[in-house]
């Protein structure tokens, strides 16, 4: 069994966001080596990532595409810029005000 940064647990066929790099995948195996850390292989890069530096992706941010073929792909463009989005966020303390 395998948790992500977040501490939720990681299941087969879940989707995934490696932190560092924003690379999204779908969980293909699921491994505790002699350690006991344990990893995760993703689709896209057929790369084994551990967990703890992998964010679970909930189904309401995975948008999906239809082929010529009729079959759904995840729109991982749309996913890398709407995360790209929060990253360039700026926060500003001049924006709200407390009530009182």
């Amino acid at each position: 069994m395998a948790f992500d940064a977040r501490d939720k647990e990681i299941a087969l066929d879940s989707y995934v966001r490696y932190v560092d790099t924003g690379t999204i995948g779908k969980v293909i195996d699921v491994k505790t080596n002699d350690e006991g850390i344990d990893w995760v292989k993703i689709d896209k890069t057929n790369l084994w990532y551990r967990s703890k530096l992998v964010e679970l992706l909930d189904e309401k941010d995975l948008k999906t595409n239809t082929d010529d073929h009729g079959n759904d792909e995840l729109d991982i463009e749309a996913l890398k810029e709407k995360a790209e989005k929060l990253e360039n966020m700026q926060m500003d303390s001049s924006v709200a005000e407390g009530g009182g």
